[in-house]
């Protein structure tokens, strides 16, 4: 596991309440914001800045099937 933010008390409530909304635990509600986030953040400004490309097959932003090997 990557290094993991602290969320402050509204974030956390607020994740605590839309986890309760859909009978899922925390982490599972988080990663479904992730998700739904990834379809409309600017996929070229997240992939132009990124500093891991060795996650570029698994990465939510990655639309366009780029591999690994991108330069």
């Amino acid at each position: 596991m990557a290094y993991t933010p602290e969320l402050n008390i509204k974030y956390s409530g607020t994740l605590r309440r839309i986890a309760w909304a859909y009978e899922i635990p925390m982490t599972r509600a988080i990663e479904g914001l992730f998700d739904y986030a990834s379809k409309f953040i600017d996929s070229k400004k997240v992939c132009d800045a990124c500093r891991d490309r060795s996650f570029c097959e698994q990465c939510p932003f990655n639309h366009n099937g780029q591999s690994s090997q991108m330069s």
